[in-house]
Protein backbone atom coordinates (compact mmCIF):
# COMPACT_ATOMS: atom_id res chain seq x y z
CA UNK A 1 0.00 0.00 0.00
CA UNK A 2 3.06 2.52 0.91
CA UNK A 3 4.53 1.74 -2.66
CA UNK A 4 1.28 2.34 -3.98
CA UNK A 5 1.12 5.42 -2.54
CA UNK A 6 4.18 6.47 -3.43
CA UNK A 7 4.15 5.69 -7.17
CA UNK A 8 0.99 7.57 -7.15
CA UNK A 9 1.93 10.72 -5.85
CA UNK A 10 5.50 9.99 -8.42
CA UNK A 11 2.73 10.30 -10.76
CA UNK A 12 1.33 13.06 -9.67
CA UNK A 13 4.05 15.10 -9.35
CA UNK A 14 5.08 14.19 -12.90
CA UNK A 15 2.03 15.36 -14.61
CA UNK A 16 1.86 18.70 -12.80
CA UNK A 17 5.39 19.52 -14.09
CA UNK A 18 4.26 18.59 -17.72
CA UNK A 19 1.66 21.02 -17.51
CA UNK A 20 3.33 23.69 -15.73
CA UNK A 21 6.17 23.41 -18.57
CA UNK A 22 2.93 23.49 -21.17
CA UNK A 23 1.26 26.48 -19.76
CA UNK A 24 4.63 28.43 -19.73
CA UNK A 25 5.51 27.73 -23.11
CA UNK A 26 1.49 28.78 -24.11
CA UNK A 27 2.17 32.19 -22.43
CA UNK A 28 5.82 32.71 -24.18
CA UNK A 29 4.10 32.28 -27.54
CA UNK A 30 1.09 35.09 -27.03
CA UNK A 31 3.47 37.15 -25.39
CA UNK A 32 5.07 38.26 -28.73
CA UNK A 33 3.89 41.01 -30.11
CA UNK A 34 2.04 41.73 -33.29
CA UNK A 35 3.12 42.60 -36.13
CA UNK A 36 1.99 46.11 -37.61
CA UNK A 37 1.21 46.94 -40.80
CA UNK A 38 3.69 49.58 -41.08
CA UNK A 39 7.18 49.47 -43.43
CA UNK A 40 9.78 48.30 -41.40
CA UNK A 41 12.18 45.57 -41.11
CA UNK A 42 12.30 42.78 -39.35
CA UNK A 43 14.78 39.49 -38.25
CA UNK A 44 13.23 35.90 -38.22
CA UNK A 45 15.36 32.99 -38.09
CA UNK A 46 18.89 35.84 -39.27
CA UNK A 47 16.71 37.03 -42.66
CA UNK A 48 15.59 40.51 -42.81
CA UNK A 49 11.54 40.57 -43.83
CA UNK A 50 10.17 43.73 -45.41
CA UNK A 51 6.53 44.20 -44.04
CA UNK A 52 4.15 45.42 -46.64
CA UNK A 53 3.09 49.62 -45.93
CA UNK A 54 -0.48 48.89 -46.80
CA UNK A 55 -2.72 46.70 -44.19
CA UNK A 56 -4.72 43.64 -45.87
CA UNK A 57 -7.19 44.92 -47.74
CA UNK A 58 -10.75 44.30 -46.97
CA UNK A 59 -13.08 43.43 -49.44
CA UNK A 60 -16.56 45.26 -49.56
CA UNK A 61 -18.63 42.20 -49.94
CA UNK A 62 -21.07 44.87 -52.71
CA UNK A 63 -20.20 43.24 -55.30
CA UNK A 64 -22.32 41.11 -57.63
CA UNK A 65 -20.54 38.12 -60.23
CA UNK A 66 -23.35 37.25 -62.05
CA UNK A 67 -21.80 34.05 -63.54
CA UNK A 68 -21.43 32.71 -60.43
CA UNK A 69 -23.58 31.03 -57.88
CA UNK A 70 -21.54 32.36 -54.65
CA UNK A 71 -18.33 34.06 -55.11
CA UNK A 72 -17.68 34.54 -51.46
CA UNK A 73 -15.65 31.38 -50.97
CA UNK A 74 -13.05 32.53 -53.70
CA UNK A 75 -9.92 34.57 -53.25
CA UNK A 76 -10.02 38.21 -54.43
CA UNK A 77 -7.80 39.51 -57.03
CA UNK A 78 -6.82 42.52 -54.54
CA UNK A 79 -6.26 39.84 -51.61
CA UNK A 80 -4.20 37.22 -53.56
CA UNK A 81 -1.70 40.01 -55.71
CA UNK A 82 -0.28 42.73 -52.97
CA UNK A 83 0.92 45.97 -54.17
CA UNK A 84 4.90 45.78 -54.52
CA UNK A 85 7.06 47.64 -51.66
CA UNK A 86 6.13 51.29 -51.07
CA UNK A 87 2.94 51.23 -53.04
CA UNK A 88 -0.57 51.34 -52.33
CA UNK A 89 -3.78 51.02 -53.81
CA UNK A 90 -4.43 53.78 -55.35
CA UNK A 91 -8.03 55.20 -54.17
CA UNK A 92 -11.31 54.37 -56.07
CA UNK A 93 -14.81 55.32 -56.22
CA UNK A 94 -17.33 53.06 -54.27
CA UNK A 95 -19.44 50.75 -56.61
CA UNK A 96 -17.22 51.81 -59.82
CA UNK A 97 -15.88 48.95 -61.90
CA UNK A 98 -12.24 50.31 -60.57
CA UNK A 99 -13.93 48.75 -57.17
CA UNK A 100 -15.51 45.98 -58.96
CA UNK A 101 -12.40 44.81 -60.89
CA UNK A 102 -10.49 45.01 -57.80
CA UNK A 103 -12.52 41.92 -56.44
CA UNK A 104 -12.67 39.86 -59.21
CA UNK A 105 -12.70 36.03 -57.57
CA UNK A 106 -10.26 34.20 -58.38
CA UNK A 107 -9.30 30.12 -58.98
CA UNK A 108 -6.30 28.53 -56.34
CA UNK A 109 -2.76 29.58 -56.40
CA UNK A 110 -1.39 27.70 -59.32
CA UNK A 111 -3.94 27.59 -61.52
CA UNK A 112 -3.16 26.70 -65.39
CA UNK A 113 -5.16 28.25 -68.46
CA UNK A 114 -7.81 26.00 -70.12
CA UNK A 115 -9.42 26.94 -73.55
CA UNK A 116 -12.84 26.86 -74.47
CA UNK A 117 -12.72 23.23 -75.29
CA UNK A 118 -11.27 22.43 -71.42
CA UNK A 119 -7.45 21.73 -73.03
CA UNK A 120 -4.90 23.13 -71.45
CA UNK A 121 -3.06 26.62 -73.49
CA UNK A 122 0.41 25.62 -74.66
CA UNK A 123 1.57 28.29 -73.13
CA UNK A 124 1.06 28.11 -69.57
CA UNK A 125 4.09 30.83 -68.10
CA UNK A 126 1.93 34.08 -69.19
CA UNK A 127 -0.51 33.67 -66.03
CA UNK A 128 0.25 35.33 -62.50
CA UNK A 129 -3.59 34.45 -61.72
CA UNK A 130 -6.40 32.49 -63.74
CA UNK A 131 -9.82 34.79 -63.05
CA UNK A 132 -12.62 32.63 -61.65
CA UNK A 133 -15.17 33.08 -64.91
CA UNK A 134 -16.41 30.66 -67.22
CA UNK A 135 -15.48 30.84 -70.75
CA UNK A 136 -18.69 29.62 -73.49
CA UNK A 137 -17.82 26.47 -75.25
CA UNK A 138 -17.20 27.37 -78.31
CA UNK A 139 -14.13 30.08 -79.66
CA UNK A 140 -15.63 33.27 -79.52
CA UNK A 141 -14.56 34.81 -76.08
CA UNK A 142 -11.25 35.98 -76.92
CA UNK A 143 -9.42 39.09 -76.18
CA UNK A 144 -11.55 42.24 -77.18
CA UNK A 145 -14.47 39.79 -76.05
CA UNK A 146 -13.17 39.26 -72.37
CA UNK A 147 -12.58 43.20 -72.49
CA UNK A 148 -16.45 43.68 -73.37
CA UNK A 149 -17.59 41.25 -71.23
CA UNK A 150 -16.25 42.38 -67.76
CA UNK A 151 -17.37 45.52 -69.21
CA UNK A 152 -20.73 44.66 -69.63
CA UNK A 153 -20.86 42.69 -66.54
CA UNK A 154 -20.05 45.17 -64.11
CA UNK A 155 -23.14 46.99 -65.75
CA UNK A 156 -25.31 44.49 -65.69
CA UNK A 157 -24.44 43.49 -62.17
CA UNK A 158 -25.71 47.10 -61.35
CA UNK A 159 -28.67 47.05 -63.49
CA UNK A 160 -27.61 49.50 -65.43
CA UNK A 161 -28.61 47.81 -68.60
CA UNK A 162 -28.87 51.04 -70.58
CA UNK A 163 -25.05 51.32 -70.20
CA UNK A 164 -24.11 48.08 -72.32
CA UNK A 165 -23.90 48.98 -75.63
CA UNK A 166 -20.93 47.93 -78.43
CA UNK A 167 -20.52 48.62 -82.45
CA UNK A 168 -20.07 45.84 -84.57
CA UNK A 169 -17.16 45.81 -87.10
CA UNK A 170 -19.85 47.31 -89.63
CA UNK A 171 -20.22 50.68 -87.30
CA UNK A 172 -23.82 49.21 -85.76
CA UNK A 173 -24.64 50.03 -82.70
CA UNK A 174 -25.76 47.17 -80.45
CA UNK A 175 -27.63 47.69 -77.36
CA UNK A 176 -28.45 45.67 -74.11
CA UNK A 177 -32.15 47.47 -74.19
CA UNK A 178 -32.77 46.88 -77.27
CA UNK A 179 -31.89 43.11 -77.01
CA UNK A 180 -34.16 42.74 -73.75
CA UNK A 181 -36.52 44.46 -75.84
CA UNK A 182 -36.68 41.91 -78.37
CA UNK A 183 -35.14 44.28 -81.04
CA UNK A 184 -32.08 41.80 -82.30
CA UNK A 185 -29.70 42.16 -85.44
CA UNK A 186 -30.02 40.55 -88.61
CA UNK A 187 -26.64 39.95 -90.53
CA UNK A 188 -26.12 39.07 -93.88
CA UNK A 189 -23.31 39.30 -95.48
CA UNK A 190 -21.81 43.06 -94.54
CA UNK A 191 -25.57 44.04 -94.29
CA UNK A 192 -26.98 44.42 -91.17
CA UNK A 193 -31.05 44.98 -89.87
CA UNK A 194 -32.54 45.10 -86.98
CA UNK A 195 -36.05 43.20 -86.39
CA UNK A 196 -38.32 42.64 -83.58
CA UNK A 197 -38.43 39.15 -82.50
CA UNK A 198 -40.76 39.24 -79.50
CA UNK A 199 -38.00 37.62 -77.39
CA UNK A 200 -37.95 39.81 -74.48
CA UNK A 201 -36.22 40.04 -70.87
CA UNK A 202 -33.00 41.17 -68.96
CA UNK A 203 -32.30 37.49 -67.31
CA UNK A 204 -28.85 36.65 -67.25
CA UNK A 205 -29.51 33.77 -69.89
CA UNK A 206 -31.16 36.38 -72.15
CA UNK A 207 -28.13 38.68 -71.59
CA UNK A 208 -25.18 35.75 -72.56
CA UNK A 209 -26.73 35.51 -75.44
CA UNK A 210 -26.50 38.90 -76.54
CA UNK A 211 -22.99 38.90 -75.75
CA UNK A 212 -22.37 36.07 -77.78
CA UNK A 213 -23.80 37.84 -80.51
CA UNK A 214 -21.51 40.88 -79.73
CA UNK A 215 -18.40 38.43 -79.72
CA UNK A 216 -19.56 37.06 -83.01
CA UNK A 217 -19.52 40.04 -84.27
CA UNK A 218 -17.03 42.55 -82.83
CA UNK A 219 -13.43 42.91 -82.01
CA UNK A 220 -10.40 44.82 -81.47
CA UNK A 221 -10.91 47.07 -84.84
CA UNK A 222 -14.58 47.93 -83.60
CA UNK A 223 -13.49 48.40 -80.14
CA UNK A 224 -10.77 50.62 -80.43
CA UNK A 225 -13.20 53.20 -82.09
CA UNK A 226 -15.28 53.43 -79.58
CA UNK A 227 -12.62 54.40 -76.63
CA UNK A 228 -10.71 57.25 -75.94
CA UNK A 229 -6.48 57.43 -75.91
CA UNK A 230 -5.48 58.39 -72.14
CA UNK A 231 -1.83 59.14 -71.23
CA UNK A 232 0.09 56.81 -69.08
CA UNK A 233 0.34 59.23 -66.14
CA UNK A 234 -3.57 58.77 -66.06
CA UNK A 235 -3.82 55.35 -66.12
CA UNK A 236 -6.58 53.74 -63.54
CA UNK A 237 -7.90 50.13 -63.58
CA UNK A 238 -10.93 49.99 -65.91
CA UNK A 239 -8.54 51.39 -69.02
CA UNK A 240 -7.39 49.20 -72.17
CA UNK A 241 -4.09 48.72 -74.16
CA UNK A 242 -5.39 48.04 -77.62
CA UNK A 243 -4.37 47.20 -81.07
CA UNK A 244 -7.13 47.10 -83.74
CA UNK A 245 -6.94 44.87 -86.07
CA UNK A 246 -6.78 41.38 -88.11
CA UNK A 247 -5.65 39.82 -85.42
CA UNK A 248 -5.40 42.67 -82.74
CA UNK A 249 -5.49 42.50 -79.36
CA UNK A 250 -6.39 44.02 -76.68
CA UNK A 251 -5.64 43.91 -72.07
CA UNK A 252 -7.23 45.21 -69.57
CA UNK A 253 -5.50 46.91 -66.64
CA UNK A 254 -7.54 45.22 -63.44
CA UNK A 255 -5.20 47.37 -60.31
CA UNK A 256 -3.81 50.30 -59.95
CA UNK A 257 -1.01 51.01 -57.02
CA UNK A 258 1.15 54.70 -56.52
CA UNK A 259 3.71 55.39 -54.31
CA UNK A 260 4.70 59.04 -52.66
CA UNK A 261 6.44 59.68 -56.15
CA UNK A 262 3.58 59.98 -58.13
CA UNK A 263 4.52 56.11 -59.90
CA UNK A 264 1.70 53.92 -60.87
CA UNK A 265 2.10 50.26 -61.34
CA UNK A 266 -0.48 48.44 -62.76
CA UNK A 267 -1.71 44.83 -63.30
CA UNK A 268 -3.25 43.40 -66.70
CA UNK A 269 -5.65 40.85 -67.45
CA UNK A 270 -6.22 39.31 -70.59
CA UNK A 271 -7.90 36.54 -72.51
CA UNK A 272 -6.36 35.52 -76.19
CA UNK A 273 -6.52 33.10 -79.13
CA UNK A 274 -8.46 30.69 -79.46
CA UNK A 275 -11.02 31.80 -76.37
CA UNK A 276 -9.62 30.62 -72.88
CA UNK A 277 -9.93 31.28 -69.33
CA UNK A 278 -9.22 35.42 -68.30
CA UNK A 279 -5.25 36.06 -66.30
CA UNK A 280 -3.90 38.22 -64.76
CA UNK A 281 -0.53 38.64 -66.42
CA UNK A 282 2.66 38.05 -65.58
CA UNK A 283 5.73 41.05 -66.30
CA UNK A 284 8.42 39.33 -67.94
CA UNK A 285 10.35 42.31 -66.66
CA UNK A 286 10.00 41.33 -63.40
CA UNK A 287 9.55 38.97 -60.38
CA UNK A 288 6.11 40.76 -59.72
CA UNK A 289 3.32 41.08 -61.87
CA UNK A 290 3.00 45.13 -61.81
CA UNK A 291 4.04 47.63 -64.79
CA UNK A 292 4.93 50.40 -64.49
CA UNK A 293 3.69 53.64 -66.04
CA UNK A 294 7.34 55.03 -66.29
CA UNK A 295 8.34 53.29 -68.93
CA UNK A 296 9.49 54.22 -72.26
CA UNK A 297 9.33 53.02 -76.04
CA UNK A 298 6.56 50.25 -75.91
CA UNK A 299 4.95 48.06 -73.14
CA UNK A 300 6.35 44.32 -73.40
CA UNK A 301 3.68 41.38 -72.35
CA UNK A 302 4.14 37.70 -72.15
CA UNK A 303 2.16 37.22 -75.34
CA UNK A 304 2.06 41.09 -77.16
CA UNK A 305 3.82 44.01 -77.01
CA UNK A 306 1.90 47.30 -77.39
CA UNK A 307 2.80 51.04 -77.67
CA UNK A 308 2.46 53.48 -75.08
CA UNK A 309 -0.39 55.14 -77.10
CA UNK A 310 -2.42 51.99 -77.36
CA UNK A 311 -3.71 53.04 -73.99
CA UNK A 312 -7.51 53.87 -73.91
CA UNK A 313 -10.28 54.49 -71.83
CA UNK A 314 -14.20 53.64 -72.08
CA UNK A 315 -16.34 57.25 -72.57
Amino acid sequence: MNQMKIISLGLGLFISLVILLACNETAEVTEKPLVKSSTQSQETKGKSIKVNSEPSFQASGDHTYSWMMDASNNDILADRIEPPAGFIRAKVKKGSFAAWLRELPVKEEGARVKLFDKSMKWNQRAQHTVVEMDVDPVDLQQCADAVMRLKAEYHYSKKEFNKIHFNFTSGHRVAFDDWSNGKHPRVSGNKVSFVNTGKKGTDYKNFRKYLRQIFSYAGTASLTKELKKIQMKDIVAGDVFIQGGFPGHAVLVLDVVENERGEKKFLLGQSYMPAQDFHVLKNPNSRHPWYSNQIEGSLETPEWTFELDNLKRFN
